[in-house]
Order: structure tokens, then sequence, then C-alpha cells
């Protein structure tokens, strides 16, 4: 089912080869944390979904409001991922998770369990590179915004170690 949805995604996005990399990226690093953390199957599986459409309401943010903006992309978010994962025929309580967190990834104080925390570190990760962040910045990511073991791990030995 993981692939179908990736393969969702891509043909969702088609052409925008820098939206896929950036979901392809932070599914890798979910995976990572998901992987050291303890989690079961089903939260194993919101959280690969998730990373894969955290950003999928891009498209229709831009088409929208002229804006990738995060705010938008939570707005139009959940009901892209919705349809993607009711196409796949995902359950219903994987779908209302996917979308809680799409819908919320940008809000930070909203962090309610394990696998939205997960999605937020991997985004993160990717995102101290592909945004430049300095290190000043990057301490203060993760001083702030990781809790788990595995994806402080990460942040430490590639930015700031």
């Amino acid at each position: 089912m993981i692939t179908s949805v990736m393969e969702k995604m891509i043909g969702y996005f088609g052409h925008d080869t820098r939206r896929i990399n950036h979901a392809l990226k932070v599914f890798a690093f979910a995976r990572i944390i998901s992987s050291r953390e303890p989690v079961d199957s089903e939260t194993e599986t919101i959280v690969l979904c998730t990373a894969l459409l955290h950003d999928i309401g891009i498209v229709e943010a831009k088409r929208k409001y002229k804006s990738s903006a995060g705010k938008y992309q939570q707005i139009e978010g959940p009901p892209v991922a919705r349809q993607i994962l009711l196409d796949l025929g995902v359950p219903a309580p994987v779908i209302d998770r996917v979308c809680f967190i799409t819908g919320n990834h940008h809000t930070y104080s909203k962090i309610d369990g394990l696998d939205f925390q997960i999605v937020v570190e991997a985004d993160f990760i990717v995102n101290i590179f592909e945004d430049e962040m300095g290190k000043e910045a990057t301490e203060s990511v993760y001083t702030r915004i990781f809790k788990t073991d595995a994806g402080k791990r990460l942040l430490k030995t590639m930015y700031l170690d």
C-alpha cells in the first residue's frame, strides 16, 4: 500500500520533481525514525503515508492563493490526501489521522502524538538542508521541536556534530 501512495503522490505532483524529491526524502527519514521508536504497524503506516502526502496541498494552494505558504498547504492538503487514500482503500482511522497531521504539520503546538512528532522531525531534517538553515536556527529547532532519540541523533549527526 505504501508504494501505491508513493505512486499516487508522484502522479499528483507530475513534473514537479522538487516536491516529489522532498516527499521521498521526508519519507526516508520518517522511516528511519519510526524504525527506531516504539511504534506499532498502524502508526508506522500513518507516519509513512503522512510523510509522502504532508505537502500535497501545495498544488491547490498555489492555484487558489498563488502561494505555497504553510497555512495554505494545511487548508488544501487534507482533502487531496483523503481522496488519494480513499481511492486506495485505506482504513478510515488511518485516513483521518493522516489528514489531521497533514492539516497541521506547520502548527507545532498541535503535535499530539509520536506519529505527528516523527513526521515533523523528518520534515525538518530535510528542510534544514533545502532551506539552508544556519547553525543557530538548527540548534533552536533541535532544542524546541525535536523529541525522539532517533530524530535527535540524525539531526546532530548531519548538522551539529
